[in-house]
């Protein structure tokens, strides 16, 4: 089966889907294909931000449509895969373009750790958790590591042990769980990255389709590693109603009860990231970057601006729960948003969900607000 994406056509195998059984055999997702628009106009933006970069490593090439779309945008790509039958698709998808690139039969752990292969940007975007493939990208990485993660119900706390496994954190299953899952990743990646005296900034995130995506900016000082485990603490989270409150530090120090309501059910979720996930100036610049004719353009464009807009907050609420909480029914969100601006509030939508805000203020702030 053909697939024109990007302006590449690529074979893809007639039966694939999104589903962790596919992983064996070439495998190709047609749902992903936001996921893409979004990868390659990141990596335009990217070498606007850093002309310097030209090396590109999709590390989990299967049909290897994300690694002809980076090569037919100008990047020197590699595209690499264990799947005999997946490295000589990805090799005939390139050549059927006309695309320059390399394809190579080999695990991405040890493509990564040779010495005599470095990369500008290393994409892994693996079944399942990017964790396994996280040492080897960071070590060897020069400028940018794009990650995917599926896994999303250890990350959000649904799957609790697995979680605490994979990760080396304690998630929540919260209302923001979304947002949980990608912090509980970020975290993961900034304390893997410090081990090899890596910084990473976050400069794009977002959660969509049931995966995590998040692009990290590197830089190899230890200073900056520093700084970015200084990014990292915890949030304490009251299951009786919807308040939490966050703190920086490696140390947890979770309150016995909650501030807002006194209850004694205060669950503690971290470390976590509780830095900014994203970059706004990078996100409106991969906005400008998405062309017409991407197939998620409008989807992507409106993702983007969300994302650009966001507040740095590191959880969300739910609008829709604050008015429940509250016994009353919910009003529009533009009307909503005016009512705790005009209260004193900054508040803005996010890209988890349509009635999903972010906000300075407390629980008790947007309460007083909304009164």
């Amino acid at each position: 089966m053909d697939v024109t994406e990007g302006g590449v056509t690529v074979e893809v195998p007639e039966e694939s889907g999104g589903g962790e059984g596919a992983a064996s055999g070439v495998f190709f997702n047609p749902t992903q294909e936001l996921n893409r628009d979004v990868t390659v106009a990141a990596l335009a933006a990217y070498r606007e931000r850093e002309p310097r970069a030209e090396s590109y490593l999709d590390a989990m090439a299967a049909s290897g449509i994300r690694g002809a779309r980076a090569a037919a945008n100008g990047w020197d790509a590699t595209l690499a895969d264990l799947d005999a039958d997946a490295v000589e698709l990805a090799r005939e998808n390139l050549a059927r373009n006309t695309l320059d690139g390399e394809v190579v039969e080999r695990d991405a752990n040890s493509l990564l750790h040779d010495h005599d292969r470095v990369f500008d940007v290393v994409d892994i975007d693996p079944f399942g958790s990017p964790i396994p493939f996280a040492d080897a990208a960071f070590a060897n990485a020069r400028n940018l590591v794009c990650v995917t993660a599926t896994d999303t119900a250890p990350l959000c706390g649904a799957h609790f042990e697995s979680g605490v496994r994979k990760y080396s954190a304690v998630p929540r299953n919260t209302e923001y769980h979304a947002e949980m899952g990608l912090r509980v990743l970020l975290s993961a990646l900034a304390r893997t990255a410090a081990r090899y005296d890596v910084g990473v900034t976050p400069i794009l995130s977002h959660v969509s389709d049931h995966y995590v995506r998040t692009y990290l900016d590197l830089s190899h000082r230890a200073t900056d590693a520093n700084e970015a485990v200084e990014e990292l603490g915890y949030v304490y989270h009251c299951q009786q109603c919807l308040h939490r409150e966050h703190e920086y530090g490696l140390l947890a120090d979770a309150p016995e009860t909650c501030a807002h309501c006194g209850g004694p059910q205060v669950l503690t979720a971290g470390p976590l990231w509780l830095g900014p996930a994203h970059d706004r100036e990078f996100v409106a610049a991969v906005h400008e970057q998405i062309p017409d004719d991407a197939g998620s353009a409008k989807r992507a464009r409106k993702l983007l601006r969300t994302i650009e807009g966001e507040l740095h907050e590191p959880t969300h609420f739910d609008q829709h729960r604050v008015y429940k909480q509250l016994s009353e029914p919910a009003i529009g969100m533009d009307e909503f948003l005016a009512q705790l601006r005009d209260a004193g509030l900054a508040a803005t939508r996010t890209h988890f969900g349509g009635t999903t805000f972010k906000t300075d203020g407390t629980l008790a702030d947007v309460e007083d607000a909304i009164a």
